[in-house]
């Protein structure tokens, strides 16, 4: 029975995450004006005979915006992340070795 190697016929990627804090923060002041917001109506309807009105309120603000936010996060994420060929990368750096520039300080005669 012939073993089949694995290692040779499968390709090797290099997972590649660019996400910064600059690509969420827009998505965490809006969170932050929806909280706040729900709060404030909280405040408005709060009395002793509305407390259950002013509770579902932020319930359900906070409900129905959630999905929305961690659409938004997960969204953001994916777009940032990007798979690389382990080949192509070694022939991109093997032609810059190639091919050094006039420019460089270290190859200049």
């Amino acid at each position: 029975m012939e073993r089949i190697n694995l290692d040779n016929e499968l390709p090797k990627y290099r997972l590649n995450c660019s996400l910064s804090f600059g690509d969420i923060y827009g998505q965490i002041i809006v969170w932050l004006i929806v909280i706040f917001i729900s709060l404030a109506a909280t405040v408005a309807l709060w009395s002793s005979t509305r407390q259950a009105y002013a509770f579902l309120t932020v319930g359900i603000i906070l409900v129905i915006s959630l999905p929305f936010l961690l659409f938004a996060f997960v969204t953001t994420l994916l777009n940032r992340i990007e798979f690389i060929p382990l080949e192509e990368e070694k022939k991109a750096h093997n032609l810059s070795l190639n091919n050094p520039r006039r420019s460089d300080p270290a190859t200049a005669s």
